[in-house]
Protein backbone atom coordinates (compact mmCIF):
# COMPACT_ATOMS: atom_id res chain seq x y z
CA UNK A 1 0.00 0.00 0.00
CA UNK A 2 1.23 3.68 -0.65
CA UNK A 3 2.57 5.68 1.58
CA UNK A 4 -0.13 8.12 1.61
CA UNK A 5 -2.78 5.79 1.54
CA UNK A 6 -1.74 3.78 4.31
CA UNK A 7 -1.55 7.02 6.45
CA UNK A 8 -4.96 8.44 5.60
CA UNK A 9 -6.29 5.06 6.78
CA UNK A 10 -4.42 5.24 10.27
CA UNK A 11 -6.36 8.79 10.42
CA UNK A 12 -9.66 7.08 9.52
CA UNK A 13 -8.93 4.79 12.45
CA UNK A 14 -8.28 6.81 14.70
CA UNK A 15 -10.53 9.23 14.77
CA UNK A 16 -13.66 8.70 17.23
CA UNK A 17 -16.71 8.32 15.05
CA UNK A 18 -19.69 6.01 17.01
CA UNK A 19 -23.24 5.24 14.69
CA UNK A 20 -24.78 8.65 14.54
CA UNK A 21 -21.79 11.02 16.13
CA UNK A 22 -19.49 10.12 12.40
CA UNK A 23 -18.85 14.02 11.72
CA UNK A 24 -15.49 14.40 12.90
CA UNK A 25 -14.17 11.23 10.90
CA UNK A 26 -16.65 12.13 7.90
CA UNK A 27 -14.94 15.23 7.61
CA UNK A 28 -11.50 13.74 6.92
CA UNK A 29 -12.84 11.50 4.83
CA UNK A 30 -14.54 14.72 2.72
CA UNK A 31 -11.42 16.62 3.04
CA UNK A 32 -9.21 13.68 1.20
CA UNK A 33 -11.52 12.84 -1.46
CA UNK A 34 -11.69 16.34 -2.72
CA UNK A 35 -8.43 15.69 -4.64
CA UNK A 36 -10.00 14.06 -6.93
CA UNK A 37 -13.82 13.50 -6.76
CA UNK A 38 -16.83 15.99 -6.71
CA UNK A 39 -17.53 15.90 -3.03
CA UNK A 40 -20.83 16.35 -0.73
CA UNK A 41 -22.67 15.36 2.03
CA UNK A 42 -26.51 14.52 3.15
CA UNK A 43 -28.89 15.15 5.78
CA UNK A 44 -27.82 12.00 7.44
CA UNK A 45 -24.33 12.56 7.24
CA UNK A 46 -23.27 10.38 4.96
CA UNK A 47 -20.38 11.47 2.61
CA UNK A 48 -20.29 11.24 -1.40
CA UNK A 49 -18.08 11.60 -3.78
CA UNK A 50 -18.57 11.47 -7.48
CA UNK A 51 -16.61 10.56 -10.21
CA UNK A 52 -17.59 11.09 -14.21
CA UNK A 53 -20.79 12.35 -13.54
CA UNK A 54 -23.20 11.56 -16.31
CA UNK A 55 -21.02 8.67 -17.03
CA UNK A 56 -23.16 4.96 -17.80
CA UNK A 57 -24.15 2.77 -15.66
CA UNK A 58 -24.33 4.55 -12.63
CA UNK A 59 -22.03 2.57 -9.80
CA UNK A 60 -22.49 3.43 -5.87
CA UNK A 61 -19.56 1.79 -3.69
CA UNK A 62 -20.37 1.78 -0.12
CA UNK A 63 -18.68 1.52 3.16
CA UNK A 64 -19.60 2.24 6.57
CA UNK A 65 -17.72 5.00 8.31
CA UNK A 66 -19.27 4.10 11.47
CA UNK A 67 -18.18 2.19 14.73
CA UNK A 68 -19.72 0.52 17.54
CA UNK A 69 -19.52 2.85 20.62
CA UNK A 70 -21.14 3.52 23.88
CA UNK A 71 -23.73 6.09 24.84
CA UNK A 72 -23.86 8.21 28.05
CA UNK A 73 -27.61 7.30 29.67
CA UNK A 74 -27.11 7.97 33.53
CA UNK A 75 -25.11 10.00 35.89
CA UNK A 76 -25.14 8.75 39.40
CA UNK A 77 -24.44 10.58 42.89
CA UNK A 78 -21.34 9.49 43.05
CA UNK A 79 -20.24 10.64 39.70
CA UNK A 80 -20.10 7.43 37.28
CA UNK A 81 -22.16 7.39 34.28
CA UNK A 82 -23.88 4.30 33.14
CA UNK A 83 -23.88 3.64 29.56
CA UNK A 84 -25.51 1.43 26.28
CA UNK A 85 -23.78 0.00 23.64
CA UNK A 86 -23.73 2.03 20.39
CA UNK A 87 -24.01 -0.90 18.21
CA UNK A 88 -23.27 -4.64 19.53
CA UNK A 89 -20.93 -5.61 22.21
CA UNK A 90 -19.29 -8.58 24.02
CA UNK A 91 -19.41 -6.96 27.77
CA UNK A 92 -16.26 -9.07 28.11
CA UNK A 93 -14.04 -6.83 26.12
CA UNK A 94 -15.17 -3.71 27.91
CA UNK A 95 -14.07 -4.30 31.41
CA UNK A 96 -11.14 -2.26 32.44
CA UNK A 97 -11.15 -0.28 28.75
CA UNK A 98 -9.86 3.33 28.44
CA UNK A 99 -12.36 5.20 26.65
CA UNK A 100 -12.74 8.73 24.95
CA UNK A 101 -16.11 10.63 25.98
CA UNK A 102 -16.71 12.82 22.79
CA UNK A 103 -18.47 16.18 24.78
CA UNK A 104 -19.40 19.44 23.32
CA UNK A 105 -16.46 20.62 25.37
CA UNK A 106 -13.97 18.03 24.09
CA UNK A 107 -12.64 14.96 25.07
CA UNK A 108 -12.86 13.31 28.26
CA UNK A 109 -10.77 10.40 29.59
CA UNK A 110 -12.53 7.78 31.06
CA UNK A 111 -12.46 4.57 32.23
CA UNK A 112 -14.90 1.22 32.48
CA UNK A 113 -15.26 -0.16 35.91
CA UNK A 114 -16.82 -3.34 37.47
CA UNK A 115 -16.49 -4.73 40.72
CA UNK A 116 -12.87 -6.57 41.33
CA UNK A 117 -12.91 -10.46 41.71
CA UNK A 118 -11.37 -10.00 45.29
CA UNK A 119 -15.33 -8.37 46.78
CA UNK A 120 -17.67 -10.92 44.19
CA UNK A 121 -19.26 -13.63 46.27
CA UNK A 122 -18.17 -16.88 44.80
CA UNK A 123 -21.57 -17.07 42.77
CA UNK A 124 -20.89 -13.67 40.75
CA UNK A 125 -17.44 -14.71 40.04
CA UNK A 126 -19.26 -17.37 37.48
CA UNK A 127 -21.61 -14.99 35.93
CA UNK A 128 -20.41 -13.13 32.48
CA UNK A 129 -19.74 -9.19 33.12
CA UNK A 130 -23.43 -7.52 31.99
CA UNK A 131 -23.10 -3.80 30.36
CA UNK A 132 -25.73 -2.99 32.67
CA UNK A 133 -22.72 -4.09 35.39
CA UNK A 134 -20.66 -1.62 34.37
CA UNK A 135 -19.79 2.05 34.82
CA UNK A 136 -17.13 4.64 33.25
CA UNK A 137 -15.46 6.88 36.29
CA UNK A 138 -13.99 10.14 34.88
CA UNK A 139 -12.70 10.87 38.01
CA UNK A 140 -15.54 12.72 39.25
CA UNK A 141 -16.05 13.28 42.96
CA UNK A 142 -20.30 13.75 42.55
CA UNK A 143 -22.62 14.08 40.06
CA UNK A 144 -22.45 18.02 39.78
CA UNK A 145 -18.94 17.58 39.52
CA UNK A 146 -19.18 14.70 36.60
CA UNK A 147 -22.33 16.62 34.96
CA UNK A 148 -19.80 20.13 34.30
CA UNK A 149 -17.36 17.42 31.98
CA UNK A 150 -20.32 14.83 30.19
CA UNK A 151 -23.73 15.06 29.42
CA UNK A 152 -26.32 12.36 29.20
CA UNK A 153 -26.18 11.18 24.96
CA UNK A 154 -22.80 11.60 25.07
CA UNK A 155 -20.83 9.09 22.86
CA UNK A 156 -17.82 7.34 23.76
CA UNK A 157 -15.41 5.33 22.10
CA UNK A 158 -12.47 2.63 23.23
CA UNK A 159 -8.87 4.40 23.30
CA UNK A 160 -7.51 1.83 21.13
CA UNK A 161 -4.67 3.27 18.35
CA UNK A 162 -3.21 1.56 15.56
CA UNK A 163 -0.69 -0.74 16.09
CA UNK A 164 1.59 -2.35 13.55
CA UNK A 165 2.54 -6.03 13.70
CA UNK A 166 4.45 -8.38 11.33
CA UNK A 167 3.60 -9.74 8.66
CA UNK A 168 1.75 -6.79 7.28
CA UNK A 169 -0.64 -7.01 9.60
CA UNK A 170 -2.43 -4.13 11.82
CA UNK A 171 -4.70 -4.71 14.86
CA UNK A 172 -7.08 -1.18 15.68
CA UNK A 173 -10.69 -0.55 16.72
CA UNK A 174 -12.67 0.73 14.31
CA UNK A 175 -11.53 -1.33 11.74
CA UNK A 176 -15.30 -2.85 11.10
CA UNK A 177 -16.13 -0.98 8.59
CA UNK A 178 -13.84 2.26 8.47
CA UNK A 179 -11.75 -0.12 6.28
CA UNK A 180 -14.45 -0.45 3.96
CA UNK A 181 -15.13 3.70 3.83
CA UNK A 182 -11.05 3.49 3.24
CA UNK A 183 -11.68 0.86 0.40
CA UNK A 184 -14.22 2.28 -1.40
CA UNK A 185 -12.45 5.67 -1.53
CA UNK A 186 -9.35 4.03 -2.46
CA UNK A 187 -10.73 2.49 -5.42
CA UNK A 188 -12.33 5.78 -6.74
CA UNK A 189 -8.76 6.92 -6.63
CA UNK A 190 -7.36 4.38 -8.67
CA UNK A 191 -10.19 5.03 -11.01
CA UNK A 192 -9.47 8.46 -11.53
CA UNK A 193 -5.98 7.70 -12.53
CA UNK A 194 -8.00 5.45 -15.42
CA UNK A 195 -9.16 6.62 -18.98
CA UNK A 196 -11.99 5.37 -21.01
CA UNK A 197 -14.09 5.24 -17.52
CA UNK A 198 -17.67 4.60 -18.71
CA UNK A 199 -19.42 4.85 -15.13
CA UNK A 200 -20.58 7.21 -13.27
CA UNK A 201 -18.48 6.08 -9.69
CA UNK A 202 -19.96 7.60 -6.24
CA UNK A 203 -18.03 6.06 -3.61
CA UNK A 204 -20.36 6.74 -0.19
CA UNK A 205 -19.23 6.35 3.49
CA UNK A 206 -22.29 5.22 4.84
CA UNK A 207 -23.64 5.74 8.12
CA UNK A 208 -25.63 4.31 11.08
CA UNK A 209 -24.67 0.84 10.26
CA UNK A 210 -23.94 -0.65 13.29
CA UNK A 211 -27.65 0.32 14.49
CA UNK A 212 -29.74 -0.82 11.25
CA UNK A 213 -28.27 -0.07 8.32
CA UNK A 214 -29.76 3.35 7.80
CA UNK A 215 -27.27 5.33 6.33
CA UNK A 216 -26.71 2.95 3.19
CA UNK A 217 -30.62 3.30 2.82
CA UNK A 218 -30.92 6.75 2.38
CA UNK A 219 -27.78 6.95 0.07
CA UNK A 220 -29.32 4.24 -1.85
CA UNK A 221 -32.42 5.98 -2.46
CA UNK A 222 -31.12 9.33 -3.14
CA UNK A 223 -28.62 8.11 -5.69
CA UNK A 224 -30.52 5.20 -7.73
CA UNK A 225 -27.85 3.53 -8.99
CA UNK A 226 -28.12 0.79 -11.36
CA UNK A 227 -25.56 -1.51 -9.58
CA UNK A 228 -23.61 -1.03 -6.31
CA UNK A 229 -20.88 -2.73 -4.07
CA UNK A 230 -20.89 -2.87 -0.54
CA UNK A 231 -17.38 -3.35 1.57
CA UNK A 232 -17.43 -4.62 4.95
CA UNK A 233 -15.15 -7.31 7.06
CA UNK A 234 -16.34 -10.42 7.30
CA UNK A 235 -14.86 -13.19 9.98
CA UNK A 236 -11.16 -14.75 9.66
CA UNK A 237 -11.79 -18.08 10.13
CA UNK A 238 -8.07 -18.41 10.75
CA UNK A 239 -8.32 -18.39 14.71
CA UNK A 240 -9.09 -21.42 17.00
CA UNK A 241 -12.97 -22.45 17.50
CA UNK A 242 -14.05 -20.76 14.48
CA UNK A 243 -15.81 -23.79 12.34
CA UNK A 244 -15.24 -23.52 8.40
CA UNK A 245 -17.97 -25.56 7.61
CA UNK A 246 -19.88 -22.43 8.73
CA UNK A 247 -18.18 -19.91 8.26
CA UNK A 248 -16.24 -20.71 5.19
CA UNK A 249 -12.23 -20.95 4.75
CA UNK A 250 -10.97 -16.86 4.93
CA UNK A 251 -7.11 -16.61 6.32
CA UNK A 252 -5.24 -13.21 6.72
CA UNK A 253 -4.13 -12.72 3.94
CA UNK A 254 -5.88 -14.75 1.30
CA UNK A 255 -7.31 -11.52 -0.76
CA UNK A 256 -10.98 -10.13 -0.36
CA UNK A 257 -13.92 -12.15 0.08
CA UNK A 258 -16.75 -11.98 -2.61
CA UNK A 259 -19.78 -12.76 -1.11
CA UNK A 260 -22.62 -15.26 -3.17
CA UNK A 261 -25.83 -14.71 -1.25
CA UNK A 262 -29.48 -15.18 -2.51
CA UNK A 263 -30.45 -11.63 -2.08
CA UNK A 264 -27.14 -10.59 -3.75
CA UNK A 265 -27.12 -9.82 -7.95
CA UNK A 266 -24.95 -12.47 -9.78
CA UNK A 267 -24.49 -10.52 -12.18
CA UNK A 268 -22.10 -8.24 -10.17
CA UNK A 269 -21.19 -11.63 -8.04
CA UNK A 270 -19.18 -13.06 -11.52
CA UNK A 271 -18.30 -9.83 -12.97
CA UNK A 272 -16.05 -9.42 -9.35
CA UNK A 273 -15.11 -12.78 -9.66
CA UNK A 274 -14.04 -12.40 -13.56
CA UNK A 275 -12.23 -9.51 -12.67
CA UNK A 276 -10.35 -11.02 -9.73
CA UNK A 277 -9.54 -13.81 -11.85
CA UNK A 278 -8.19 -11.43 -14.92
CA UNK A 279 -5.72 -10.10 -12.90
CA UNK A 280 -4.68 -13.17 -10.37
CA UNK A 281 -5.98 -11.41 -7.63
CA UNK A 282 -6.15 -13.84 -4.87
CA UNK A 283 -10.19 -14.23 -3.19
CA UNK A 284 -12.09 -16.65 -1.79
CA UNK A 285 -15.94 -17.02 -1.61
CA UNK A 286 -18.15 -16.71 0.93
CA UNK A 287 -22.03 -17.78 0.88
CA UNK A 288 -25.21 -17.06 2.49
CA UNK A 289 -28.49 -18.34 1.60
CA UNK A 290 -30.36 -15.52 3.25
CA UNK A 291 -29.34 -12.06 3.38
CA UNK A 292 -25.73 -10.78 4.45
CA UNK A 293 -26.35 -8.84 7.51
CA UNK A 294 -24.39 -5.69 5.78
CA UNK A 295 -25.11 -2.17 3.55
CA UNK A 296 -25.59 -4.56 0.76
CA UNK A 297 -28.84 -5.44 2.43
CA UNK A 298 -30.62 -2.36 2.42
CA UNK A 299 -29.12 -0.99 -0.32
CA UNK A 300 -30.69 -4.55 -2.78
CA UNK A 301 -33.91 -3.78 -1.96
CA UNK A 302 -34.06 -0.01 -2.11
CA UNK A 303 -36.69 1.74 -4.87
CA UNK A 304 -37.39 -1.03 -7.00
CA UNK A 305 -33.94 -2.76 -6.45
CA UNK A 306 -30.46 -2.19 -7.44
CA UNK A 307 -28.01 -5.16 -8.46
CA UNK A 308 -25.75 -5.61 -5.57
CA UNK A 309 -22.60 -7.37 -4.78
CA UNK A 310 -20.57 -7.22 -1.61
CA UNK A 311 -16.86 -7.86 -1.07
CA UNK A 312 -15.18 -8.12 2.25
CA UNK A 313 -11.69 -8.08 4.14
CA UNK A 314 -11.13 -10.98 6.51
CA UNK A 315 -11.00 -9.45 9.75
CA UNK A 316 -10.35 -11.29 13.38
CA UNK A 317 -11.61 -10.06 16.78
CA UNK A 318 -14.54 -8.53 14.99
CA UNK A 319 -16.51 -5.69 17.47
CA UNK A 320 -12.99 -5.47 19.97
CA UNK A 321 -11.07 -3.07 20.91
CA UNK A 322 -8.17 -4.79 19.01
CA UNK A 323 -9.84 -6.24 15.56
CA UNK A 324 -6.99 -7.27 13.06
CA UNK A 325 -6.66 -7.46 9.14
CA UNK A 326 -4.15 -7.73 6.34
CA UNK A 327 -2.99 -4.41 4.38
CA UNK A 328 -2.49 -7.04 1.08
CA UNK A 329 -6.30 -7.72 1.64
CA UNK A 330 -7.00 -4.12 1.72
CA UNK A 331 -5.28 -3.51 -0.63
CA UNK A 332 -6.39 -5.96 -2.76
CA UNK A 333 -10.05 -5.37 -2.12
CA UNK A 334 -9.72 -1.87 -3.48
CA UNK A 335 -7.96 -2.69 -6.81
CA UNK A 336 -10.56 -5.59 -7.53
CA UNK A 337 -12.83 -2.79 -7.22
CA UNK A 338 -11.59 -0.41 -9.51
CA UNK A 339 -11.01 -3.04 -11.98
CA UNK A 340 -14.79 -4.22 -11.87
CA UNK A 341 -15.81 -1.20 -12.01
CA UNK A 342 -13.29 0.02 -15.02
CA UNK A 343 -14.84 -3.13 -17.30
CA UNK A 344 -18.48 -1.90 -17.46
CA UNK A 345 -19.62 -0.15 -20.38
CA UNK A 346 -22.49 2.11 -21.24
CA UNK A 347 -24.14 -1.65 -22.34
CA UNK A 348 -23.52 -2.94 -19.89
CA UNK A 349 -27.30 -4.69 -18.40
CA UNK A 350 -28.12 -5.53 -14.54
CA UNK A 351 -31.60 -7.15 -15.50
CA UNK A 352 -32.24 -10.84 -15.20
Amino acid sequence: MRDASYEFLKKLLQTPGPSGSEGGVASLWREQAQGFAEVRGDRMGNSFATLNRGGSPRVMLAGHIDEIGLMVTHIEESGLLRFSGVGGWDPQVLVGQRVLLQTKNGEVVGVIGKKAIHVMEADERKKVSQIKSLWIDIGAKDRDEAKEKVRVGDVAVVDQGVVELPNGRIASRSLDNRMGAFVVLEALRLLSEEEGLAAEVVAVASVQEEIGLYGARGAAFGLDPDAAVAVDVTHATDTPGIPKNEHGDHSLGSGPVIKRATNLSPIVSEGLISAAESEDISYTLEADSRSTSTDADAIQFTRAGIATGLVSVPNRYMHSPNEMVDLGDIEACARLIALYVKGLGEATDFVR
